[in-house]
C-alpha cells in the first residue's frame, strides 16, 4: 500500500478499484462531475462528527455513511474537492479512521476537469462490503480529555490556523481566544502551493523548522476539523508517524473554562 495519502492525477491508475470522491458543493457537483463520481454529503458529516449523540462513537451510523458512497473492502477511494484541499483531507481523515484506504487528490476539482479518469481505472466486479473498524487507520483521533492529560506530558501541538487566531486576535464564534500550551504553528496555507499540498521533502523541512522531531506524538488541530486534517496528510505525507487528530479542535477547547489557553 502508498505510504503517501496524496495522490496525482497520473498516478490514480496505479490504485486499485478507485472511487472517485466529489466533496464539493451540491451545486458545483450538479453543474459538472466525473463519469462514476459520488458526492460525499460533507455538511452531514460534519454536523455529524459534532453531534455528542453520534460523533466518532457511533460505529453503525459512520458504517452506513461510508457503504453508502460505494466503499468496498478493498475500495481506494480518490477524494478531492474544489482545490482548498480541507475538505478533502476532512472525509479522508474520516474514511482512513474507519479503515478505508483513502487517498487527497492533488489538484483537486481542476486535475480532474483537465484529465479525467479512464473507465479501466474505476472499481468494478463483485468486492466485499466495507466493515468500519474505528481507529484503524494511520493517523488517530484524540478527544479534549484525553488530550488535557497530555498537554505538557507527550503531546506535542501542531496548530493549524492563521497566526491572528493563534494570538486570539479572531476568535471567530469562540468564547476565548488564543492557542493551546506549547502550541506550534504551522498555518495550513503555508502548507499549500496553490491548490496543491507541498512535496514531501518541503513539508518535511517545514514541519522540521516549527521545532517537531521524529518520535513526537503530534496531534493537529484547527478550529473545527478540516485544517487539522490537512495538516495531519501534511505530517504523514512528510514522514512523521504515529498521527493523531483532535477533530473538534479550538472550537471545543475554548468551551471548557478547564482546558487551559495561553
Amino acid at each position: 500500500m502508498r505510504q503517501d495519502p496524496v495522490v496525482e492525477i497520473k498516478d490514480v491508475g496505479g490504485l486499485s478499484n478507485v472511487l472517485l470522491l466529489d466533496v464539493r458543493d451540491k451545486s458545483a457537483f450538479d453543474a459538472a462531475h466525473a463519469d462514476g463520481a459520488v458526492r460525499v454529503p460533507v455538511e452531514l458529516w460534519v454536523d455529524a462528527a459534532r453531534d455528542s449523540q453520534i460523533s466518532f462513537a457511533e460505529v453503525g451510523f459512520w458504517q452506513q455513511q461510508i457503504s453508502d458512497l460505494g466503499v468496498k473492502a478493498s475500495t481506494s477511494a480518490v477524494i478531492f474537492d474544489d482545490g482548498r484541499l480541507t475538505e478533502a483531507a476532512r472525509v479522508w481523515f474520516i474514511l482512513q479512521y474507519f479503515g478505508a484506504t483513502a487517498y487527497v487528490l492533488n489538484g483537486g476539482w481542476d486535475a480532474v476537469k483537465g484529465r479525467g479518469i479512464a473507465k479501466h481505472e474505476t472499481q468494478s466486479g463483485t468486492q466485499s462490503p466495507f466493515v468500519a473498524k474505528p481507529g484503524s487507520g494511520k493517523v488517530g483521533l484524540i478527544e479534549r480529555e484525553v488530550l488535557k492529560d497530555e498537554i505538557g506530558n507527550g503531546a506535542v501541538i501542531f496548530d493549524a490556523r492563521t497566526q491572528a487566531e493563534f494570538d486570539g486576535l479572531d476568535l471567530k464564534n469562540n468564547v476565548r481566544g488564543g492557542h493551546l500550551p506549547g502550541a506550534r504553528l504551522i498555518s495550513h496555507s503555508d502548507l499549500l502551493e496553490g491548490k496543491r499540498l507541498k512535496p514531501a521533502a518541503t513539508l518535511r523541512r517545514l514541519i522540521d523548522d516549527a521545532g517537531f522531531r521524529p518520535g513526537d506524538h503530534i496531534v493537529t488541530h484547527c478550529d473545527g476539523g478540516g485544517r487539522a486534517a490537512l495538516a495531519a496528510v501534511a505530517a504523514v505525507r512528510a514522514g512523521y508517524p504515529g498521527i493523531r487528530v483532535y477533530y473538534l479542535s479550538f472550537a471545543d477547547w475554548a468551551k471548557d473554562e478547564s482546558c487551559p489557553v495561553v
